[in-house]
């Protein structure tokens, strides 16, 4: 059973996010008070190519871990510094199947939609922090590490420490792919 460590939100487009006690999640929308709230994509870049797209990205989720990892590289991050909405600690994210949905304390529902594709935002945070969260499997396949997104589909209030409980969607089950 996973938790949640650290809730993040900006209402600005600013690549870091801010932390707080609790964050709101809207049905169908994202995090009330954050820059990428709204049915249809908020990120600019796709917003630029075709505004009516469905917006899959609604909320991003980091592993915990990853920061401790990022840390015996030298990096310093912190919660938020890499502009997710929720942290969570004990949950293979990157691992999950699309279309698994995460109960988020006592009525938020997520669905994960995909991988966050790392950007060169990453650096212009910390020089070397896109080729940090890069790595290669043993069939050299490309792993990307910064996170990944989905979709609310119950709102609900998440503070630090709700658990975190998943329900896998049936078989047969489809590897994450960036969105």
């Amino acid at each position: 059973m996973g938790s949640v460590v650290s809730v993040n939100r900006d209402k600005l487009h600013q690549f870091s996010k801010a932390s707080g006690r609790q964050i709101t999640l809207v049905t169908g929308k994202g995090v009330l008070g954050d820059a990428h709230c709204g049915e249809t994509v908020q990120h600019r870049s796709r917003v630029a190519k075709d505004p009516s797209q469905p917006n899959l990205r609604q909320v991003h989720l980091i592993h915990e871990e990853l920061f401790a990892e990022l840390r015996e590289k030298g990096f310093a991050i912190a919660p938020g510094d890499l502009g997710e909405n929720i942290t969570t600690r004990n949950i293979d994210l990157l691992g999950l199947p699309r279309g698994t949905k995460l109960k988020i304390g006592a009525d938020a529902i997520i669905e994960i939609t995909g991988l966050r594709n790392p950007c060169l935002q990453l650096d212009r945070f910390s020089k070397g922090l896109m080729q940090a969260v890069l790595s290669r499997d043993e069939n050299s396949q490309l792993i990307r590490k910064a996170g990944v997104m989905a979709i609310v589909e119950r709102g609900g209030t998440i503070s630090i420490g709700d658990q975190i409980n998943l329900e896998l969607p049936p078989a047969p089950r489809i590897a994450l792919n960036v969105v």
